[in-house]
């Protein structure tokens, strides 16, 4: 198993619009490119990102092939409109939430 890990900040302002995309669009648009959301936290307090966010896929090469696809980078372009300080990484899974 390979999972991705995400992480940012919710741009000033945006929350309300954020939170709707989040819900209508993003999560059923990486479960449809064949990514497995598996954790997500929203901290409220801390210096630490606001959201960590991760996802799984059976293996490499799934991975890459839903990265590097059209309708990931349409996806990830909207993200990038309503958070600051993204970051994401792939690494291989292991049980509990990676960082």
């Amino acid at each position: 198993m390979i999972k991705l890990l995400l992480s940012w900040d919710i741009k000033p302002g945006r929350d309300q619009e954020y939170f709707e995309f989040m819900v209508r669009e993003f999560a059923p648009s990486i479960t449809r490119l064949g990514l497995t959301p598996t954790e997500a936290w929203f901290a409220v307090y801390g210096d630490c990102p606001q959201i960590l966010m991760e996802g799984v896929t059976d293996d490499l090469s799934t991975m890459r092939r839903i990265l590097d696809s059209d309708d990931w980078e349409t996806l990830h372009s909207k993200l990038l409109s309503y958070v600051d300080n993204y970051q994401q990484k792939i690494v291989r899974a292991s049980t509990g939430f990676q960082i």
